[in-house]
Protein backbone atom coordinates (compact mmCIF):
# COMPACT_ATOMS: atom_id res chain seq x y z
CA UNK A 1 0.00 0.00 0.00
CA UNK A 2 1.34 3.32 -1.16
CA UNK A 3 1.36 6.48 1.23
CA UNK A 4 -1.00 7.91 -1.02
CA UNK A 5 -3.76 5.16 -0.65
CA UNK A 6 -3.78 5.24 2.97
CA UNK A 7 -6.22 7.22 4.89
CA UNK A 8 -5.73 10.61 6.40
CA UNK A 9 -6.72 9.33 9.92
CA UNK A 10 -4.65 6.28 9.68
CA UNK A 11 -1.62 7.85 8.31
CA UNK A 12 -1.51 10.35 11.37
CA UNK A 13 -2.67 8.12 14.23
CA UNK A 14 1.00 5.96 12.97
CA UNK A 15 3.11 9.08 12.19
CA UNK A 16 1.70 10.46 15.54
CA UNK A 17 2.83 7.14 17.69
CA UNK A 18 5.69 7.44 15.94
CA UNK A 19 6.60 10.92 17.16
CA UNK A 20 6.12 9.93 20.61
CA UNK A 21 8.66 7.13 20.33
CA UNK A 22 5.71 4.36 20.77
CA UNK A 23 4.61 1.74 18.88
CA UNK A 24 1.34 2.37 16.78
CA UNK A 25 -1.49 1.14 17.97
CA UNK A 26 -2.95 0.72 14.67
CA UNK A 27 -2.07 0.40 11.15
CA UNK A 28 1.42 -1.97 11.92
CA UNK A 29 1.01 -3.54 8.54
CA UNK A 30 2.48 -0.45 6.84
CA UNK A 31 5.77 -0.77 9.25
CA UNK A 32 6.19 -4.52 8.97
CA UNK A 33 9.50 -4.73 7.44
CA UNK A 34 10.98 -8.05 7.90
CA UNK A 35 7.47 -10.19 8.19
CA UNK A 36 6.41 -11.46 5.32
CA UNK A 37 8.18 -14.69 5.42
CA UNK A 38 5.63 -15.17 8.81
CA UNK A 39 2.42 -14.38 6.93
CA UNK A 40 1.35 -17.05 5.50
CA UNK A 41 1.94 -19.82 8.74
CA UNK A 42 0.18 -16.93 10.42
CA UNK A 43 -2.91 -17.02 7.92
CA UNK A 44 -2.96 -20.79 8.43
CA UNK A 45 -2.94 -20.72 12.55
CA UNK A 46 -5.37 -17.78 12.16
CA UNK A 47 -7.62 -20.12 10.11
CA UNK A 48 -7.15 -22.70 11.83
CA UNK A 49 -8.54 -21.07 15.41
CA UNK A 50 -11.44 -19.96 13.08
CA UNK A 51 -12.84 -22.72 12.33
CA UNK A 52 -12.49 -23.90 15.91
CA UNK A 53 -8.94 -25.08 16.58
CA UNK A 54 -6.19 -24.21 19.34
CA UNK A 55 -2.58 -23.19 18.57
CA UNK A 56 0.07 -22.67 20.89
CA UNK A 57 3.22 -20.46 19.85
CA UNK A 58 6.64 -19.04 21.47
CA UNK A 59 8.01 -16.17 20.02
CA UNK A 60 11.77 -15.65 20.83
CA UNK A 61 14.13 -12.48 20.42
CA UNK A 62 16.50 -10.59 22.39
CA UNK A 63 15.84 -7.15 23.94
CA UNK A 64 15.14 -4.51 20.82
CA UNK A 65 14.36 -7.93 18.18
CA UNK A 66 10.84 -6.49 17.61
CA UNK A 67 8.49 -9.22 19.84
CA UNK A 68 6.52 -6.64 20.77
CA UNK A 69 5.59 -5.18 17.09
CA UNK A 70 5.33 -8.70 15.84
CA UNK A 71 2.85 -9.66 18.22
CA UNK A 72 0.87 -6.31 17.93
CA UNK A 73 1.07 -6.66 14.04
CA UNK A 74 -0.29 -10.34 14.63
CA UNK A 75 -3.27 -8.97 16.97
CA UNK A 76 -4.12 -6.77 14.54
CA UNK A 77 -4.42 -9.62 11.76
CA UNK A 78 -6.40 -11.65 14.22
CA UNK A 79 -8.71 -8.65 14.13
CA UNK A 80 -8.98 -8.57 11.01
CA UNK A 81 -9.80 -12.22 10.57
CA UNK A 82 -12.69 -12.21 13.05
CA UNK A 83 -10.91 -12.67 16.37
CA UNK A 84 -10.81 -10.79 19.94
CA UNK A 85 -7.39 -10.28 21.38
CA UNK A 86 -5.84 -9.74 24.82
CA UNK A 87 -2.39 -8.69 25.38
CA UNK A 88 -1.60 -9.68 28.97
CA UNK A 89 2.34 -8.22 30.25
CA UNK A 90 3.73 -11.14 32.67
CA UNK A 91 5.47 -9.41 35.84
CA UNK A 92 6.45 -10.76 39.17
CA UNK A 93 4.58 -8.65 41.22
CA UNK A 94 1.29 -7.46 38.88
CA UNK A 95 1.13 -10.83 36.56
CA UNK A 96 2.18 -13.53 38.05
CA UNK A 97 1.63 -16.60 35.75
CA UNK A 98 1.86 -19.12 38.32
CA UNK A 99 -1.49 -17.40 39.43
CA UNK A 100 -4.15 -18.02 36.41
CA UNK A 101 -6.56 -16.51 37.44
CA UNK A 102 -4.75 -12.99 37.77
CA UNK A 103 -3.27 -13.71 34.44
CA UNK A 104 -7.19 -14.36 33.22
CA UNK A 105 -8.29 -10.86 35.32
CA UNK A 106 -5.83 -9.51 33.31
CA UNK A 107 -7.04 -11.08 29.92
CA UNK A 108 -10.47 -9.60 30.79
CA UNK A 109 -8.89 -6.02 31.63
CA UNK A 110 -7.27 -5.59 28.53
CA UNK A 111 -10.13 -7.95 25.76
CA UNK A 112 -10.69 -6.06 22.43
CA UNK A 113 -12.04 -6.42 19.21
CA UNK A 114 -11.93 -4.48 15.97
CA UNK A 115 -14.85 -2.46 17.09
CA UNK A 116 -14.61 -2.06 20.61
CA UNK A 117 -11.41 -1.07 22.86
CA UNK A 118 -10.28 -2.68 26.10
CA UNK A 119 -11.90 -3.63 28.18
CA UNK A 120 -15.01 -5.04 25.60
CA UNK A 121 -15.80 -7.73 28.22
CA UNK A 122 -19.55 -5.77 28.48
CA UNK A 123 -19.83 -5.29 24.66
CA UNK A 124 -19.13 -9.32 24.44
CA UNK A 125 -21.09 -10.20 27.40
CA UNK A 126 -23.95 -8.21 25.75
CA UNK A 127 -23.88 -8.60 22.29
CA UNK A 128 -24.07 -12.63 23.44
CA UNK A 129 -27.28 -12.36 24.71
CA UNK A 130 -28.83 -10.08 21.86
CA UNK A 131 -27.54 -13.28 19.48
CA UNK A 132 -29.41 -15.76 21.73
CA UNK A 133 -32.65 -13.44 21.26
CA UNK A 134 -32.21 -13.13 17.38
CA UNK A 135 -31.38 -16.64 17.14
CA UNK A 136 -34.36 -17.47 19.40
CA UNK A 137 -36.71 -14.87 17.43
CA UNK A 138 -34.65 -16.57 14.18
CA UNK A 139 -36.86 -20.18 15.14
CA UNK A 140 -40.13 -18.64 16.13
CA UNK A 141 -40.81 -15.23 15.34
CA UNK A 142 -44.46 -15.45 17.67
CA UNK A 143 -41.84 -15.52 20.88
CA UNK A 144 -41.09 -11.84 20.51
CA UNK A 145 -44.94 -11.17 20.80
CA UNK A 146 -44.61 -12.35 24.96
CA UNK A 147 -41.26 -10.91 26.85
CA UNK A 148 -41.83 -13.60 29.34
CA UNK A 149 -42.04 -16.12 27.06
CA UNK A 150 -39.02 -14.52 24.66
CA UNK A 151 -36.96 -14.68 28.16
CA UNK A 152 -37.87 -17.92 29.16
CA UNK A 153 -36.79 -19.25 25.39
CA UNK A 154 -33.61 -17.15 25.71
CA UNK A 155 -32.83 -19.20 29.39
CA UNK A 156 -33.64 -22.65 27.50
CA UNK A 157 -31.21 -21.59 24.66
CA UNK A 158 -28.60 -20.56 27.41
CA UNK A 159 -28.57 -23.50 29.30
CA UNK A 160 -27.69 -25.41 25.82
CA UNK A 161 -25.30 -23.05 24.74
CA UNK A 162 -23.39 -23.38 28.45
CA UNK A 163 -24.06 -26.92 28.98
CA UNK A 164 -20.35 -28.34 28.60
CA UNK A 165 -19.23 -25.29 30.16
CA UNK A 166 -21.86 -25.10 33.09
CA UNK A 167 -20.15 -29.07 33.93
CA UNK A 168 -16.39 -27.43 34.58
CA UNK A 169 -16.88 -24.02 35.42
CA UNK A 170 -21.11 -23.53 36.98
CA UNK A 171 -19.86 -20.53 38.98
CA UNK A 172 -19.26 -18.98 35.32
CA UNK A 173 -22.73 -19.98 33.73
CA UNK A 174 -24.31 -18.90 37.33
CA UNK A 175 -22.65 -14.99 37.22
CA UNK A 176 -23.87 -14.94 33.60
CA UNK A 177 -27.50 -15.62 34.47
CA UNK A 178 -27.78 -13.25 36.99
CA UNK A 179 -26.36 -10.68 35.13
CA UNK A 180 -29.12 -11.27 32.61
CA UNK A 181 -31.38 -11.53 35.16
CA UNK A 182 -30.05 -8.18 36.73
CA UNK A 183 -30.26 -6.35 33.37
CA UNK A 184 -34.06 -7.46 33.17
CA UNK A 185 -34.64 -6.16 35.90
CA UNK A 186 -32.88 -2.73 35.89
CA UNK A 187 -30.77 -3.55 38.66
CA UNK A 188 -27.11 -1.58 37.33
CA UNK A 189 -25.21 -1.97 40.26
CA UNK A 190 -25.59 -6.12 40.97
CA UNK A 191 -25.39 -6.38 36.92
CA UNK A 192 -21.87 -4.30 37.19
CA UNK A 193 -20.46 -6.38 39.93
CA UNK A 194 -21.61 -9.34 38.41
CA UNK A 195 -19.70 -8.71 35.21
CA UNK A 196 -16.73 -7.65 37.21
CA UNK A 197 -16.79 -11.16 38.95
CA UNK A 198 -17.10 -12.69 35.20
CA UNK A 199 -14.07 -10.71 34.60
CA UNK A 200 -12.08 -12.24 37.42
CA UNK A 201 -12.31 -9.50 39.90
CA UNK A 202 -11.97 -9.46 43.68
CA UNK A 203 -13.55 -8.13 45.99
CA UNK A 204 -17.07 -8.40 44.17
CA UNK A 205 -20.14 -7.48 46.47
CA UNK A 206 -21.40 -10.43 48.77
CA UNK A 207 -24.80 -9.21 48.10
CA UNK A 208 -24.64 -9.57 43.95
CA UNK A 209 -22.74 -12.61 44.61
CA UNK A 210 -25.49 -14.18 46.39
CA UNK A 211 -27.92 -12.47 43.78
CA UNK A 212 -26.49 -15.04 41.27
CA UNK A 213 -26.14 -18.25 43.76
CA UNK A 214 -21.90 -17.62 43.32
CA UNK A 215 -19.19 -17.42 46.23
CA UNK A 216 -16.25 -16.74 46.77
CA UNK A 217 -13.33 -15.39 44.26
CA UNK A 218 -12.27 -16.84 41.60
CA UNK A 219 -8.65 -19.25 42.27
CA UNK A 220 -6.51 -20.40 40.19
CA UNK A 221 -8.07 -23.78 39.07
CA UNK A 222 -10.96 -21.85 38.08
CA UNK A 223 -9.32 -19.60 36.13
CA UNK A 224 -9.25 -22.21 32.88
CA UNK A 225 -12.85 -23.08 33.16
CA UNK A 226 -13.80 -19.01 33.04
CA UNK A 227 -11.91 -19.08 29.70
CA UNK A 228 -13.37 -21.86 28.36
CA UNK A 229 -16.63 -19.66 29.49
CA UNK A 230 -15.16 -16.87 27.60
CA UNK A 231 -14.44 -18.75 24.66
CA UNK A 232 -18.20 -19.67 23.90
CA UNK A 233 -19.59 -16.17 24.80
CA UNK A 234 -17.33 -14.79 22.28
CA UNK A 235 -17.82 -17.63 19.42
CA UNK A 236 -21.55 -17.15 19.83
CA UNK A 237 -21.41 -13.15 19.60
CA UNK A 238 -19.77 -13.27 16.32
CA UNK A 239 -15.70 -13.74 17.14
CA UNK A 240 -13.90 -16.67 15.60
CA UNK A 241 -12.03 -16.97 18.55
CA UNK A 242 -9.57 -15.04 21.10
CA UNK A 243 -5.77 -14.13 20.36
CA UNK A 244 -4.03 -14.01 23.74
CA UNK A 245 -0.56 -13.04 23.95
CA UNK A 246 1.32 -13.68 27.05
CA UNK A 247 4.25 -10.89 26.84
CA UNK A 248 8.02 -11.02 29.14
CA UNK A 249 7.86 -14.31 29.88
CA UNK A 250 10.93 -14.24 30.78
CA UNK A 251 10.98 -11.88 33.72
CA UNK A 252 10.28 -15.56 35.30
CA UNK A 253 13.64 -15.89 35.70
CA UNK A 254 13.79 -13.25 38.57
CA UNK A 255 11.50 -14.60 40.88
CA UNK A 256 11.69 -17.24 43.59
CA UNK A 257 12.31 -20.90 42.98
CA UNK A 258 9.46 -22.05 44.10
CA UNK A 259 7.23 -19.03 42.43
CA UNK A 260 9.31 -19.94 39.01
CA UNK A 261 8.66 -23.58 39.49
CA UNK A 262 5.10 -23.28 39.59
CA UNK A 263 4.79 -20.49 36.84
CA UNK A 264 6.31 -23.22 34.45
CA UNK A 265 4.21 -25.91 35.02
CA UNK A 266 1.60 -23.53 34.53
CA UNK A 267 2.86 -22.67 31.18
CA UNK A 268 3.27 -26.72 30.18
CA UNK A 269 -0.60 -26.94 31.63
CA UNK A 270 -1.44 -24.59 29.58
CA UNK A 271 -0.02 -25.90 26.47
CA UNK A 272 -1.30 -29.40 27.13
CA UNK A 273 -4.97 -28.03 27.38
CA UNK A 274 -4.45 -25.74 24.25
CA UNK A 275 -2.98 -29.03 22.29
CA UNK A 276 -5.53 -31.20 23.69
CA UNK A 277 -8.50 -29.14 22.37
CA UNK A 278 -10.01 -28.00 25.64
CA UNK A 279 -10.04 -24.17 24.27
CA UNK A 280 -11.22 -24.61 20.73
CA UNK A 281 -10.96 -20.77 19.45
CA UNK A 282 -7.97 -20.22 21.35
CA UNK A 283 -4.88 -18.78 20.12
CA UNK A 284 -1.89 -18.46 22.55
CA UNK A 285 1.55 -16.95 22.05
CA UNK A 286 4.38 -16.33 24.58
CA UNK A 287 7.31 -13.92 24.21
CA UNK A 288 10.75 -14.67 25.89
CA UNK A 289 14.35 -14.50 25.46
CA UNK A 290 16.37 -16.77 24.11
CA UNK A 291 17.59 -17.32 28.01
CA UNK A 292 14.78 -18.13 28.82
CA UNK A 293 14.07 -20.64 26.43
CA UNK A 294 17.71 -22.07 26.33
CA UNK A 295 18.76 -21.48 29.76
CA UNK A 296 18.57 -23.31 33.11
CA UNK A 297 16.92 -20.51 35.14
CA UNK A 298 14.16 -20.82 32.44
CA UNK A 299 12.24 -23.50 30.39
CA UNK A 300 15.12 -26.22 30.33
CA UNK A 301 14.35 -26.13 34.24
CA UNK A 302 10.98 -28.13 33.12
CA UNK A 303 11.86 -30.91 31.26
CA UNK A 304 8.34 -31.76 30.20
CA UNK A 305 8.18 -28.32 29.24
CA UNK A 306 11.50 -27.73 27.01
CA UNK A 307 10.25 -31.23 25.33
CA UNK A 308 7.67 -29.19 24.13
CA UNK A 309 9.05 -26.18 23.03
CA UNK A 310 11.90 -27.72 21.54
CA UNK A 311 12.63 -26.56 18.08
CA UNK A 312 16.02 -26.38 16.40
CA UNK A 313 17.76 -23.14 15.91
CA UNK A 314 21.14 -24.73 14.42
CA UNK A 315 20.46 -23.72 10.66
CA UNK A 316 20.68 -19.99 9.08
CA UNK A 317 17.63 -17.77 10.45
CA UNK A 318 16.75 -18.07 6.60
CA UNK A 319 15.69 -21.47 6.52
CA UNK A 320 13.86 -21.14 9.97
CA UNK A 321 10.24 -22.80 10.03
CA UNK A 322 7.70 -20.45 10.95
CA UNK A 323 5.32 -23.38 11.11
CA UNK A 324 7.40 -24.60 14.12
CA UNK A 325 6.00 -24.28 18.12
CA UNK A 326 8.85 -21.41 18.49
CA UNK A 327 9.18 -18.81 16.44
CA UNK A 328 13.01 -16.87 15.96
CA UNK A 329 13.06 -13.26 15.39
CA UNK A 330 16.31 -11.47 14.09
CA UNK A 331 16.14 -8.08 14.76
CA UNK A 332 16.77 -5.47 12.80
CA UNK A 333 19.68 -4.92 10.03
CA UNK A 334 21.24 -1.88 8.77
CA UNK A 335 19.63 -2.64 5.45
CA UNK A 336 16.35 -3.63 7.06
CA UNK A 337 16.22 0.12 9.32
CA UNK A 338 16.67 1.88 6.34
CA UNK A 339 13.84 -0.12 4.40
CA UNK A 340 11.34 0.86 7.56
CA UNK A 341 12.87 4.43 6.93
CA UNK A 342 11.61 4.79 3.53
CA UNK A 343 8.48 3.24 4.13
CA UNK A 344 7.68 5.89 7.01
CA UNK A 345 8.61 8.64 4.51
CA UNK A 346 6.59 7.51 1.90
CA UNK A 347 3.73 7.01 4.43
CA UNK A 348 5.22 10.88 5.44
CA UNK A 349 5.49 12.32 1.74
CA UNK A 350 1.74 10.62 1.01
CA UNK A 351 -0.16 13.71 2.97
CA UNK A 352 1.84 16.50 2.52
CA UNK A 353 1.81 18.93 -0.52
CA UNK A 354 2.69 17.58 -3.77
CA UNK A 355 5.76 20.60 -3.75
CA UNK A 356 6.67 19.41 0.34
CA UNK A 357 6.52 15.63 -0.94
CA UNK A 358 9.56 16.44 -3.72
CA UNK A 359 11.57 18.13 -0.56
CA UNK A 360 11.39 15.10 1.33
CA UNK A 361 12.28 12.42 -0.99
CA UNK A 362 15.25 14.49 -2.28
CA UNK A 363 16.29 15.68 0.74
CA UNK A 364 15.87 12.63 2.98
CA UNK A 365 16.87 9.80 0.47
CA UNK A 366 18.00 6.34 0.97
CA UNK A 367 21.49 8.04 1.64
CA UNK A 368 20.67 10.26 4.51
CA UNK A 369 18.03 7.26 5.66
CA UNK A 370 21.64 4.96 5.94
CA UNK A 371 23.12 8.13 7.82
CA UNK A 372 20.30 8.73 9.93
CA UNK A 373 20.30 5.22 11.02
CA UNK A 374 24.18 4.67 11.29
CA UNK A 375 24.69 7.63 13.50
CA UNK A 376 21.64 6.51 15.68
CA UNK A 377 23.02 2.85 16.26
CA UNK A 378 26.24 4.57 16.65
CA UNK A 379 25.16 6.43 20.13
CA UNK A 380 23.67 2.97 21.32
CA UNK A 381 26.59 1.47 20.55
CA UNK A 382 26.56 0.06 16.97
CA UNK A 383 23.61 -2.19 17.89
CA UNK A 384 20.91 -1.78 15.26
CA UNK A 385 18.08 -3.68 16.86
CA UNK A 386 17.72 -1.72 19.48
CA UNK A 387 17.82 1.63 17.10
CA UNK A 388 14.50 1.64 15.56
CA UNK A 389 12.10 2.84 17.82
CA UNK A 390 14.99 6.31 18.58
CA UNK A 391 15.42 6.37 14.47
CA UNK A 392 11.90 6.68 13.37
CA UNK A 393 10.82 9.24 16.50
CA UNK A 394 13.86 11.01 15.04
CA UNK A 395 13.36 10.36 11.32
CA UNK A 396 9.43 12.01 11.88
CA UNK A 397 9.61 14.74 14.24
CA UNK A 398 13.05 16.40 14.25
CA UNK A 399 13.42 15.61 10.25
CA UNK A 400 10.33 15.24 8.33
CA UNK A 401 8.40 17.36 10.20
CA UNK A 402 11.14 20.33 9.81
CA UNK A 403 11.25 19.34 5.59
CA UNK A 404 7.66 19.59 5.12
CA UNK A 405 7.00 22.98 7.31
CA UNK A 406 10.55 24.86 6.47
CA UNK A 407 11.25 25.13 2.76
CA UNK A 408 14.90 26.52 3.41
CA UNK A 409 15.69 22.99 6.14
CA UNK A 410 18.52 20.78 4.80
CA UNK A 411 18.97 17.78 7.31
CA UNK A 412 22.34 17.24 6.43
CA UNK A 413 23.34 20.69 6.91
CA UNK A 414 20.55 22.13 10.00
CA UNK A 415 20.11 18.82 11.90
CA UNK A 416 22.83 17.42 14.21
CA UNK A 417 21.60 14.38 16.04
CA UNK A 418 20.60 14.98 19.28
CA UNK A 419 19.83 11.92 21.76
CA UNK A 420 19.32 12.26 25.48
CA UNK A 421 19.01 9.74 28.19
CA UNK A 422 15.39 11.64 29.10
CA UNK A 423 14.04 10.23 26.06
CA UNK A 424 15.54 6.94 26.08
CA UNK A 425 14.03 3.38 28.00
CA UNK A 426 15.94 1.81 30.20
CA UNK A 427 16.89 -0.33 27.51
CA UNK A 428 18.26 2.43 25.25
CA UNK A 429 20.02 4.31 27.97
CA UNK A 430 22.24 0.86 29.16
CA UNK A 431 23.66 0.60 25.50
CA UNK A 432 24.18 4.20 25.49
CA UNK A 433 25.95 4.20 28.44
CA UNK A 434 28.24 1.35 27.95
CA UNK A 435 28.94 3.18 24.17
CA UNK A 436 30.05 6.76 26.01
CA UNK A 437 31.93 4.55 28.96
CA UNK A 438 33.55 2.81 25.84
CA UNK A 439 34.49 6.28 24.10
CA UNK A 440 35.57 7.23 27.59
CA UNK A 441 38.42 4.05 28.10
CA UNK A 442 39.26 4.22 24.07
CA UNK A 443 40.09 8.36 25.13
CA UNK A 444 42.01 7.65 28.35
CA UNK A 445 44.11 4.87 27.17
CA UNK A 446 45.99 7.57 25.00
CA UNK A 447 49.59 7.82 26.52
CA UNK A 448 51.70 10.80 26.84
CA UNK A 449 53.75 9.63 24.11
CA UNK A 450 51.29 9.64 21.64
CA UNK A 451 50.76 13.17 21.72
CA UNK A 452 53.04 15.17 19.84
CA UNK A 453 53.63 18.54 21.36
CA UNK A 454 55.22 21.10 19.06
CA UNK A 455 58.12 22.81 20.89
Amino acid sequence: MTGAAVSAARRRDVLDALRRGAVPAAGLDLLAVGLDRFERSVGEDLAAVASGGSVFKAVRGEYGSGKTFFTRWLAERAKRAGLATAEVQISENETPLHKLETVYRRLTERLATSTFPPSALRNVVDGWFYALEEDVLAADAAAGNDPATLEKAVGELFDRRLLDVGRTAPAFAAALRGYRSAIVAGDEATASALLAWLGGQPHVAASARRAAGVRGDLDHFGALGFLQGLLVVLRDSGYKGLLVVLDEVETLQRVRSDARDKALNSLRQLIDEVQGGRFPGLHIVITGTPAFYDGPQGVQRLAPLAQRLATDFSTDARFDNPRAVQLRLTGFTEASLIELGARVRGLFAGGASLEAAARIERLADDAYLAELAGAVAGRLGGKVGVAPRLFLKKLVADVLDRVDQHADFDPRRDYPLTLTTAEMTDLERNFAGRAAASATSATSAISADDIDLDL
